[in-house]
């Protein structure tokens, strides 16, 4: 029971421009007893309150305007740390996180599997904590 509460309390925040994809980890997670806010480009999750209420935060790499390392980078300027998955349809595509590579979990390659994406969640949250 002190783990269903736990992840009621946890926000995940997805980042990415296809919606098939955001929609599908968003319901993932949710059943799986997450709070998530989604977002269809990294300019709108900077823009909202996303960022002071985010627990891990699972973004693709290559989306229009703004990739998920540059909007890493822009989290890391403010000074935010955010445990983060990046997610990828470019398997040989690793990302170069330079500041705040401390909060880089993993990088996974599209199509992943839901139980490896929840492994890395609770790793991400254990490091959040």
């Amino acid at each position: 029971m002190q783990e269903a509460y736990t992840r009621s309390r946890s926000v995940i925040a997805v980042v990415d421009d296809d919606e098939s994809v955001r929609t599908a980890v968003e319901s993932l997670l949710r059943a799986s007893g997450y709070s998530v806010r989604t977002y269809a480009d990294a300019f709108a999750f900077l823009q909202s309150a996303g960022p002071g209420e985010t627990h891990c935060l699972i973004s693709d790499i290559q989306m229009p305007g703004m990739c998920g390392v540059q909007m890493h980078e822009a989290l890391v300027a403010r000074g935010v740390h955010i445990p983060i998955i990046f997610i990828t349809g470019y398997p040989g595509e690793l990302p170069v996180v330079s500041a705040g590579a401390q909060d880089l979990i993993a990088c996974l390659a599209k199509p992943f599997q839901a139980d490896q994406l929840m492994d890395f969640i609770e790793l991400a949250l254990a490091r959040h904590a």
